[in-house]
């Protein structure tokens, strides 16, 4: 397992339960445990939730930690499969299964992927426009996706108090309303110090999911 990914589920757990003021070790543990096994990815969906399952305390988390799995699946297990698997068939079946699962956090962690790969800072405008498409006529579903991100992209030249009040108005029907706030800002500030995570965390509307997102990104994005 990449030792950036396991540093960012560590990181991630750590926050999110700091702010509900108890121990993730165990937890942590068993997650690592998932992510390492050496069986197909379906069956490791299969794991993920049923620790996820019994553990409920957690369960805002699940569908960040699929992501989490997938990227897994990607950068480590998908070496040990057949050069062209992603083309084939079975994970085309696999996608089908699993279309409903995950949030756009993927989108963010594949973009910080691509930018190691590039040696190249992460930008949002470079995100929406050059990784995700936006303005093309073939990605109007990204388009309406992120909708509200590019609408509000100016938001990481400004405040998180401002940004929290503008995430505090996103219809409750949008797909990105609950990742907002952290990924703005996360894209305001890559490098937060002690006192302005502490400050992201005070205007959070949602501080225990937000810390924890924000972190993810954080430690993930790390050289």
């Amino acid at each position: 397992m990449d030792k950036k990914l396991k540093d960012a589920i560590k990181n991630a757990l750590e926050q999110f339960g700091k702010r509900n003021d108890f121990n993730t070790k165990v937890f942590l543990n068993t997650l690592i445990t998932v992510f390492e096994a050496d069986k197909p990815y379906l069956e490791k969906v299969a794991a993920l939730d049923a620790v996820f399952d019994g553990t409920p305390v957690f369960e805002s988390l699940r569908e960040i930690f699929f992501d989490l799995l997938l990227i897994n699946f990607f950068t480590e297990d998908v070496q040990k499969l057949e050069e062209d698997y992603l083309e084939s068939k079975e994970w085309e079946a696999i996608e089908e299964e699993t279309l409903d699962r995950g949030t756009e956090l993927l989108n963010v962690l594949l973009y910080l992927k691509e930018c190691e790969d590039e040696d190249i800072e992460p930008e949002l405008e470079d995100f929406l426009k050059e990784f995700l498409l936006v303005e093309e006529d073939e990605f109007q579903d990204e388009h309406r996706i992120y909708e509200d991100i590019i609408a509000n992209q100016i938001l990481v030249e400004s405040s998180l108090e401002e940004i929290s009040r503008v995430s505090k108005n996103i219809s409750e029907f949008s797909e990105i309303k609950e990742l907002f706030y952290p990924i703005m800002g996360f894209f305001r500030d890559q490098q937060p110090n002690e006192n302005e995570f502490e400050l992201f965390i005070k205007n959070s509307l949602n501080p225990d999911f937000d810390s924890a997102v924000y972190s993810l990104l954080i430690t993930y994005n790390h050289k």
